[in-house]
């Protein structure tokens, strides 16, 4: 026999011993197990621990601006930090005014509200260019909750005059619409702070990456559509009640036309003037925002010759116009919330406090990011939460940062929250000296102010066709949480959001199919054979690949989704099987059973008999449930009795720690727990098993 031969033969004999390839693997780490009353001690101590560095650190940390005052650079940043806080709190004064009218609110508690809100940020906020005060949205909310409470207590409907309703104050002699107004609105703040603090302390700052930009453009484009309707009719005179419950914008747009024939002229030709005044100003500002060192504070022009021709024309008097009224100097003195409102205004505080807080750190995040620093949203939680706490006790209502006059401080050349603190100056001058100067400004000017500044939020509805072709998920969710907000409920449209998000992540899982894969030549480049051109499937052994998360909501479509790639149901099979046994049965033909029962054997083999090797790629699994491991567990069982091997590569630990605890590796079945790296190696080690028809070994 040549030598060759011989060689050749030994080869072949060596190869028969060594049996199956043997895969690469990896050497696993051993977890150290730590008792969980021992890890749950550990971190119970450091949270507890007492000592001066621990205090010193807690205070640092809850009092960020301790940290950085001492490091603030005075000759570089001061001008900056002046001329920006100095100009938002210009822009602040008609904002605050005017706001108030959306929160059902005197214009004096807007002023206190925006004053508060700078100095406790300052102290309190990690980020360095965000402005806290007074948020459209927010005001809506507030709003909508005082004029229902103040129905509930028998108070008329959009008056401020001394009428007395059936009030039980515990905090004080019963008092009138306007006092009552404030006392909901500070109870409510208060409340809602109380919730952020609360979130601070449980550490769930992380909720905030649940709220996508898309659900809040949306959210504030649908309340932005309630805003501009709720000042209609402040811009025609109208002195209509503010609709409650649901479809409350449709209900009001209905209203003002059922009373157009009560338009009072002179405040409709005010708002007429002060929109062709206020638009095209408020363009050019944007056009030229480059070249300007600060925006022009046009709305204060607006305002002061607003205020002086009411005033000399006796607009009040002579035409019936509704004005501001008497705006009183200084600060009154502190009151407690009122507590037995807290029960009926508990949930509206939940989710203006959810609202408040997501809008604060998402623009403090979007400004750290774009500026080179780190925020806490926790302590970014407790920053807001104290923002609405300690100013519910001065006679203020609910506040956030808001994205318009963030964007001024910004341009302006803010450096720090110093700004914050001039912008409290300036409004603090208003409040001692200037604001009864504001008496005979009509409030269809301040419906104007409040209308003008909702132009960034409409304009979003021209963007739709750009987020259509970008991400048509993103733009349904945008789409379904700006009708609910608009045209259901504002609160409802958040949650109805949110629950639109969270079921189109859940429907990306279950919308997942399997890919058969194909090799890119030699490499060890495996793809989907439907989406490149060039790559060839392997002879016996077929590679699938399932981009999801295996778990109980789509364990069902991923087996379904892979016996139909696979083209062969083992379920049908094993009824077809049936089928075929029981007409045996009852044929009871001796050797023509037997002839049959060979033939539904090797049934699979006459369609099938390319395939004998199945390989999952588990790399897009990021985790299984008890379901997927099930799931695994009936694809490989079922497969086995066909006679194909079921392999599973590329497992991650999370995976390959769920497949052990589940019980999928069972030597006894003949599933050995050995992981496959690389997509190579299973496929080669699919080649080296012997193939078979019927029960055989199957490898994991």
């Amino acid at each position: 026999m040549p030598i060759e031969e011989v060689c050749d033969s030994v080869s072949a004999e060596d190869d028969a011993k060594k049996g199956p390839d043997v895969p690469f693997l990896l050497e696993e780490r051993v977890k150290e197990k730590v008792p969980w009353k021992e890890v749950l001690k550990k971190k119970v101590g450091k949270k507890c621990s007492c000592s001066s560095a621990r205090v010193k650190a807690l205070l640092i940390d809850s009092i960020p601006i301790i940290k950085w005052l001492p490091r603030y650079q005075f000759k570089d940043w001061i001008i900056g930090d002046a001329m920006s806080g100095l100009i938002v709190g210009i822009l602040l004064v008609p904002q605050s005014i005017a706001y108030s009218l959306l929160a059902e609110q005197d214009p004096i508690y807007g002023l206190y509200t925006s004053f508060f809100a700078s100095i406790i940020y300052t102290l309190l906020g990690t980020s360095r260019h965000i402005s806290v005060g007074i948020f459209g949205v927010l005001c809506l909310l507030v709003g909508q909750v005082v004029d229902r409470e103040l129905t509930l207590a028998g108070y008329p409907s959009d008056t401020n005059q001394t009428t007395l309703g059936n009030v039980d104050n515990s905090t004080g002699p019963i008092c009138d619409r306007s006092c009552y107004a404030i006392m909901v609105a500070a109870t409510l703040t208060f409340t809602a702070g109380v919730y952020q603090v609360l979130m601070g302390l449980l550490q769930v700052g992380f909720v905030s990456v649940y709220l996508s930009d898309s659900l809040l453009s949306g959210f504030a484009t649908g309340a932005s559509l309630t805003i501009l309707t709720s000042q209609i009719k402040y811009l025609l005179g109208l002195h209509l009640p503010r609709v409650q419950g649901w479809g409350s914008l449709i209900k009001t747009w209905i209203s003002l036309f059922k009373n157009l024939g009560h338009t009072n002229l002179c405040d409709l030709i005010t708002s007429v003037l002060c929109l062709l005044v206020l638009v095209p100003t408020k363009e050019l500002n944007d056009r030229f925002k480059a070249k300007l060192k600060a925006p022009i504070p046009f709305e204060l022009f607006v305002v002061i010759a607003a205020t002086l021709a009411s005033h000399f024309g006796q607009f009040e008097e002579t035409y019936g116009s509704n004005v501001a009224g008497n705006i009183p100097t200084g600060f009154m003195p502190p009151q407690l919330p009122n507590w037995s409102l807290i029960p009926n205004i508990a949930v509206d505080a939940f989710s203006i406090a959810i609202v408040g807080f997501a809008i604060t750190v998402s623009l403090s995040e979007m400004f750290a990011k774009k500026h080179g620093y780190m925020v806490d949203p926790n302590q970014e939680m407790y920053a807001i939460g104290f923002c609405n706490i300690i100013p519910s006790f001065f006679r203020c209502f609910t506040t956030s940062a808001a994205l318009t006059k963030t964007l001024v401080k910004e341009s302006t050349g803010c450096q720090t929250q110093i700004s914050g603190l001039v912008t409290a100056l300036a409004l603090l001058l208003v409040l001692l000296v200037i604001a009864p100067a504001f008496y005979s400004l009509q409030k269809c000017v301040l419906a104007v102010i409040i209308v003008v500044n909702l132009r960034g939020a409409l304009r979003k509805f021209g963007d739709i066709p750009q987020m259509w072709r970008v991400n048509r998920l993103d733009a349904i969710i945008w789409l379904i949480t700006m009708a609910t907000s608009a045209l259901v409920n504002t609160e409802l449209g958040l949650l109805v959001g949110v629950l639109v998000s969270a079921f189109c992540v859940l429907g990306r899982t279950q919308s997942a199919q399997v890919r058969q894969l194909g090799q890119a030549g030699d490499r060890e480049l495996f793809e989907d054979l439907a989406s490149y051109k060039g790559l060839q499937s392997q002879a016996e052994v077929a590679v699938f690949r399932y981009e999801a998360p295996i778990y109980y909501a789509n364990q069902a479509l991923f087996k379904k989704s892979l016996y139909r790639n696979v083209g062969l149901d083992p379920l049908k099979e094993k009824a077809r099987r049936r089928k075929l046994d029981k007409q045996r049965n009852q044929k009871q033909e001796g050797e023509d059973q037997k002839q049959e029962m060979d033939v539904s054997t090797n049934v699979y083999l006459l369609q099938h008999n390319s395939l004998h090797k199945l390989v999952i790629d588990c790399s897009p699994v990021l985790f299984l449930d008890t379901a997927g491991v099930n799931a695994l567990k009936e694809v490989c069982k079922d497969y086995k009795e066909l006679g194909v091997n079921v392999l599973l590569a590329r497992c991650n630990t999370s995976v390959i720690d769920s497949l052990r605890r589940g019980g999928y590796y069972d030597p006894k079945k003949g599933i050995k727990d050995i992981q496959f790296h690389t997509l190579s190696d299973a496929v080669s080690y699919a080649k080296s098993l012997k193939s078979q028809n019927g029960d055989c070994d199957t490898v994991v």
